[in-house]
């Protein structure tokens, strides 16, 4: 393939929008969106990566995106499961309300992630709330579409499949975490959850939420929080920055997590 034609098919996955529209619970009070111009490259959504270019037209036709404000609510409990998103730029917590009025965050989105799957594939309402972490902006793909793309795109399908595995594992083994009756050793943990592995075996936690996040999703405060990872940066177990974590040492705080 010569360049120019390189740059040509990549130039037609992509989607530019003119304007970005806000959330529709808030437009009747927010003046008009400034055009703007933001450039998608489809193929870098892993959902969509190896769409067929039939299937890829067809979701540049009918994808929207739109921007959120940092505490906006993406995606409400109970509301139409009418489309699935996509989040393109920004952070996302997925959370539910307790009886008692408390918020539990279930899991943290970052970019290239889809959500509200469960809802388009029922047909059923929303199971749970997306919050935006971070301003964001995200791509909805409207359910006739996505169900489309599940039953006639063996890569969409295949994807999905390991998907929803890797969810009921993710779910599993945070149901035994929450189970932990120490709280220390339950921050300690959820912070090993969420580890990669980089470049020379470094272990990072990119993107840390705040403690106040952390708090919510493992049922505790934000000052238990803020105590346990001072503890680690005393200890030389991490290196904490402003949204980033380095595992300085993970044999010391695997020793911590076995208790």
């Amino acid at each position: 393939m010569t360049s120019s034609s390189k740059r040509k098919n990549e130039t037609d996955n992509d989607i530019v929008p003119k304007e970005l529209v806000p959330d529709p619970a808030a437009a009747a009070n927010e003046p008009a969106p400034q055009e703007v111009n933001v450039h998608i490259h489809l193929r870098k959504i892993p959902l969509l990566a190896n769409l067929s270019e039939e299937h890829m037209q067809r979701v540049k036709s009918d994808l929207r995106i739109r921007q959120y404000a940092k505490r906006d609510i993406v995606l409400q409990k109970g509301a139409a499961g009418d489309s699935l998103l996509f989040l393109l730029t920004g952070s996302l917590q997925v959370v539910d309300v307790t009886e008692d009025g408390r918020a539990i965050g279930l899991r943290l989105l970052q970019p290239g992630d889809f959500f509200g799957e469960i809802a388009v594939i029922n047909g059923s309402m929303r199971s749970a709330s997306v919050v935006a972490l971070t301003s964001v902006l995200v791509a909805l793909l409207p359910r006739a579409t996505a169900l489309y793309l599940f039953s006639h795109s063996p890569p969409v399908a295949n994807q999905m499949l390991r998907f929803l595995a890797e969810k009921v594992q993710r779910d599993s083994e945070f149901r035994a975490l929450l189970s932990i009756h120490n709280t220390s050793r339950r921050i300690y943990t959820f912070l090993n959850l969420l580890k990669e592995q980089k470049d020379g075996n470094m272990q990072v936690v990119e993107n840390l939420p705040t403690h106040q996040d952390i708090a919510n999703m493992i049922n505790t405060s934000r000052e238990t929080v803020t105590r346990a990872l001072l503890t680690l940066v005393q200890q030389g177990i991490i290196e904490k920055g402003t949204h980033r974590l380095i595992i300085v040492k993970p044999d010391a705080l695997q020793k911590l997590i076995d208790g």
